[in-house]
């Protein structure tokens, strides 16, 4: 069982014994992966409320250093209105390098808990619709496991949870590797 706290003490229990847990403690157990198909390599892949929108196919990334958001999403929700002209140099791990043209606020809604989000527009395909990383979890203050599929966050009613969506992340692994082999990407 691995636990982590709201003030940022984490420990680590290998045995199977049971113990107490605080309320502002955010705990993954095994009954966590129920349902899940094991084991797995998948990548966390949730939906998201910004605005009014459902958007899917939204990686959580943690190595990512910025919040991403496609330029055809916001175009498909008519909100490109609202977006702030700013250039930044987005640097892969790969080195590979993406500028983006502008920025946007975004309001999000992560299980009733509103945030308004600084998301960088890429144009282009990217195989996500959004890209959640670092300054987002720090915001929700999320705590995230790939293995269980699972992001979880504390709020003023306790622990809330969003589940990932393993199906879609395999799907978008799919398209992602057709995509690398020159074959035409799936929308």
């Amino acid at each position: 069982m691995v636990t982590f706290t709201a003030t940022k003490k984490t420990s680590v229990t290998h045995s199977k014994r049971l113990r107490e847990v605080a309320e502002d403690d955010i705990t993954f157990t095994e009954k966590d992966a129920n349902g899940l198909l094991l084991s797995h390599n998948d990548a966390l892949v949730i939906s998201l409320n910004a605005l009014n929108f459902k958007i899917k196919r939204v990686l959580v990334d943690p190595g990512s250093s910025a919040n991403i958001i496609q330029w055809r999403v916001l175009e498909q929700a008519k909100l490109t209105g609202s977006i702030i002209s700013a250039t930044k140099l987005i640097v892969g791990f790969n080195l590979a390098s993406v500028t983006t043209r502008e920025e946007i606020m975004l309001p999000t809604n992560a299980e009733g808990v509103m945030k308004t989000t600084l998301f960088e527009v890429v144009d282009g395909y990217m195989g996500y619709n959004i890209i959640l990383g670092r300054p987002w979890f720090h915001e929700m203050k999320v705590v995230l496991s790939t293995y269980h599929q699972l992001l979880k966050f504390p709020n003023s009613q306790g622990v809330k949870e969003i589940r990932g969506n393993q199906p879609a992340a395999r799907e978008m692994n799919v398209i992602l590797v057709f995509s690398s082999k020159g074959k035409k990407p799936v929308a």
